[in-house]
């Protein structure tokens, strides 16, 4: 751990905590994989005596999402307004809303490849963010044929990243068809086969005016703004990334959970000066940072949540 900072232990025996999210009261959600991968929620009171033990938590257990194949859940964010959950499927192409009644609703479909970690976000209008990968081979295999607003990618033979962002209050007649949406990220700016890829984005927050941060499989911090400008903000230091997780502090520094390749806590500052909070980590997943600027950290290997935050 970094100097000047104190670890604190939350939460212990949560299995495998892969992801959090905090309520508007100020509770923290933790999304584990339980027996056989099932996902399990807990919600937790961080102002409770510390640690807390999962074994006395009430749980909700999610099955395995429908359909032929066990497809994990691996995203979580929470409704800013109602609480409800949504959850992702890892290497699936689905999206469930979880309402606070444990009501499970398939909210969007038709995704390519959606991966866990922070791959989907809700912005501060509270529209869902989520991120995809496009390939020729991915639109041979799409449900239906490209709506006229999306035949300019199947043109180019366009290959990289797409964002969606929905409204999933908006649309009575549910669930959305991603395939047939379009984007958020590419627009029609004219992506050519002949332009170098970007990579895929793996993790996504919203920050204030309409921005994005996106993450890429490179260790790339991208911005994309609400105006459709992407620029590159740093490069963080080389290795794997994967199922990573980004978190956004008030006073805007980024948070970056590296995954279990690299182990480490990574912070950007406004200025684009990284530096390392903490390594060696139990394979760090799901972070959030709460309104005083405390950070929440899943070390999924340990099965436990550990707080960060200047020391006394």
């Amino acid at each position: 751990m970094a100097s000047g900072l104190q670890v604190e232990v939350v939460a212990t025996a949560i299995p495998r905590p892969v992801q959090l999210a905090l309520t508007s009261s100020g509770l923290l959600v933790v999304l584990g994989h339980g027996r056989e991968g099932a996902a399990e929620l807990f919600w937790l009171d961080p102002a409770d005596p510390l640690p807390i033990r999962g074994p006395g938590i009430p749980r909700v257990v999610v099955p395995f999402s429908p359909g032929p194949r066990k497809t994990v859940f691996g995203s979580l964010a929470v409704h800013p307004r109602t609480g409800d959950l949504f959850l992702g499927e890892e290497n699936g192409n689905r999206i469930y809303r979880l309402t606070v009644e444990h009501r499970l609703t398939p909210i969007a479909v038709g995704l390519n490849h959606l991966v866990g970690g922070s791959s989907i976000a809700f912005d501060g209008e509270g529209r869902l963010v989520l991120l995809d990968f496009a390939s020729p081979e991915t639109q041979l295999r799409s449900e239906a044929p490209p709506p006229p607003v999306l035949e300019w990618l199947a043109h180019e033979a366009y290959r990289g990243p797409l964002v969606f962002r929905i409204d999933p209050d908006a649309n009575p007649r549910l669930p959305h068809r991603l395939d047939v949406l379009p984007p958020l990220f590419p627009s029609g700016w004219g992506i050519h086969a002949s332009r170098e890829p970007l990579h895929r984005f793996i993790s996504v927050a919203a920050a204030p005016a309409g921005d994005l941060l996106l993450l890429d499989s490179l260790g790339q911090l991208w911005r994309w703004s609400g105006a459709g400008d992407l620029h590159l903000v740093v490069r963080l230091p080389s290795g794997h990334y994967h199922r990573t997780n980004i978190a956004l502090a008030p006073d805007g520094t980024v948070f970056v959970s590296t995954g279990f390749h690299i182990r480490r806590l990574l912070r950007v500052d406004r200025a684009g000066a990284v530096t390392t909070v903490a390594w060696n980590l139990g394979d760090p997943g799901g972070i959030v940072v709460d309104a005083a600027g405390a950070l929440y950290l899943a070390e999924t290997a340990l099965h436990r949540i550990i707080r960060i935050r200047p020391g006394p």
